[in-house]
C-alpha cells in the first residue's frame, strides 16, 4: 500500500471518531478490568514472599477472598469515567493530528507513532488522575480487607478521592505522571503503528475493495495491543509501584510506634492510630533514603486493616524519577522485577485492544452508513 492509498483512505467525521474510540476504549477496559486488577496486584504486591503467584491463581485467589465486584472490579468506578473520556479526547487528537501530517507530507508510519506520542500526551491530564485512583483501589481490594494488607483503606471513590486531596494534597492525583506517560506514550505510539501496518497487510492479503473479516480484525487488534504491552511492561511496573507506595516517613513512624509498644511502653489506641495511619497524615513528605531492611522483616500494624502500612517486599523506590526507579527494580529484582505481571498484561492489552480497535471500526461504519441513509433520505424529500 502506497504512500497515496494513506492519504486517500477513509477519514470519518471527528465526531464518530470520538464517539467510536470512547465507546470501544470503554467496552475494552471494562470487559478486561478484572485482568487488571490481577496485573496490579501482581506488580504492587507489598509482601515477601509475594502471595500472589500465577495469573490463574491470583485471579481464583482474589475472586474467592473478596468477591468480584469489591475484589476483582475494585476501582472500576474511576476506571470507567477515565476510560471513556481518555480515549474520547485520544481518537479526536489521533485523527486529527494523523491527517495533519500525512497531509503535510510526513511517512505514514512516523506519523502514526508521532500521533499516537501526541493523542495520549493530550488525554493524560484527564485520565492519570483517575488512574491513581483506580490502582490504589485495585490494590487495596473490600474495603477493610482481611485478606490483603496494601497500605490504604478507603470505602469508595469518593472517599478514596477525597481522603487523597486532604492528607496528601491534590499533586498526589498526579502521582507517577511521568511514569505514566513513560508507560503510555510509548505503548500507544507502538500499538497504533502496528495496527495500521498490520490493517495494511490484512487488506493487502484480502484484496482491494474488500473487508479484511471479523477474524483479521481482531488478529491486528489483538497482536498491535500484546505486543505493544509486553514492550512497555517495565514502565508499566515503575508506574504502578510509584503510585501505591506509601509515605517512607508515615512507615518509620509506625515502626517507631510499634516498637515502643513492644518494649513495654503502652500505647493508646487512638495515639498508635494517629501516628500510623497513612490516611490521618496532613502531607506526602519528599523522601530522602529507602525503608531500613528491618521494615521487609515482618508486617507494620496496629489495630486493624485501617492502620495496616505497606512494606514493599521489594527495596522501596522512594523516587519519581522513571530512569533511577528502574536502576533500583533492576539492582534489587534483576530482569523479571521489569516483567513483573507481564502475563496479565500481555493477555489485557490483547483483549483490551482487540475489543477497542474491533468496536471502533464497527461502530465507525455504522455511523457512515447512518449518515449516508440519513443523506439519502434527505435527497428523496428534496
Amino acid at each position: 500500500m502506497t504512500e497515496e492509498d494513506d492519504t486517500d483512505a477513509y477519514r470519518p467525521p471527528y465526531l464518530h471518531a470520538m464517539l467510536a474510540g470512547g465507546l470501544g476504549g470503554t467496552t475494552g477496559d471494562m470487559l478486561m478490568h478484572s485482568l487488571d486488577t490481577v496485573k496490579t496486584r501482581q506488580q504492587g504486591d507489598p509482601h515477601m514472599p509475594p502471595k500472589y503467584s500465577s495469573m490463574s491463581n491470583t485471579y481464583y485467589t482474589i475472586y474467592r477472598q473478596e468477591g468480584f465486584s469489591r475484589g476483582l472490579y475494585g476501582g472500576v468506578a474511576p476506571a470507567f469515567l477515565g476510560s471513556f473520556a481518555g480515549t474520547l479526547i485520544f481518537f479526536g487528537c489521533y485523527e486529527w493530528s494523523k491527517r495533519f501530517m500525512i497531509d503535510a507530507g510526513v511517512n505514514p508510519s512516523l506519523s502514526y507513532l508521532a500521533a499516537g506520542f501526541f493523542s495520549d500526551l493530550a488525554a493524560s491530564p484527564l485520565y492519570v488522575p483517575t488512574e491513581v485512583l483506580k490502582t490504589r483501589l485495585q490494590l487495596q481490594g473490600r474495603y477493610n480487607n482481611p485478606y490483603f494488607s496494601s497500605g490504604y483503606n478507603y470505602r469508595s471513590t469518593p472517599h478514596a478521592l477525597s481522603t487523597i486531596v486532604r492528607t496528601e494534597g491534590f499533586g498526589e492525583l498526579f502521582s507517577g505522571y511521568k511514569a505514566t506517560l513513560f508507560r503510555d506514550l510509548p505503548f500507544s505510539a507502538l500499538q497504533f503503528t502496528f495496527y495500521e501496518q498490520e490493517q495494511k497487510w490484512a487488506k493487502q492479503w484480502v484484496g482491494p475493495g474488500k473487508e479484511i473479516g471479523l477474524a483479521l480484525e481482531i488478529l491486528t487488534g489483538a497482536s498491535a495491543g500484546g505486543m505493544a504491552g509486553v514492550l512497555t511492561c517495565p514502565m508499566d511496573v515503575v508506574k504502578t509501584r510509584i503510585q501505591t507506595e506509601l509515605d517512607p516517613e508515615v512507615a518509620a513512624k509506625a515502626r517507631a510506634t510499634r516498637k515502643s509498644s513492644g518494649a513495654g511502653g503502652k500505647t493508646t489506641t487512638s495515639a498508635a492510630k494517629t501516628t500510623a495511619d497513612p490516611l490521618s497524615t496532613t502531607h506526602r513528605p519528599t523522601p530522602t533514603s529507602p525503608l531500613p531492611p528491618a521494615a521487609h522483616g515482618k508486617s507494620i500494624s496496629t489495630s486493624g486493616p485501617a492502620t495496616a502500612l505497606k512494606h514493599h517486599g521489594q527495596v522501596a523506590l522512594d523516587t519519581e524519577s522513571v530512569v533511577k526507579a528502574l536502576r533500583i527494580i533492576y539492582k534489587t529484582e534483576g530482569l523479571a522485577g521489569w516483567f513483573r505481571g507481564v502475563g496479565p498484561r500481555f493477555v489485557w492489552t490483547s483483549v483490551q485492544s482487540g475489543t477497542m480497535l474491533l468496536v471502533y471500526q464497527k461502530l465507525l461504519r455504522w455511523f457512515d452508513a447512518r449518515s449516508r441513509g440519513q443523506a439519502g433520505d434527505d435527497g428523496l424529500r428534496e
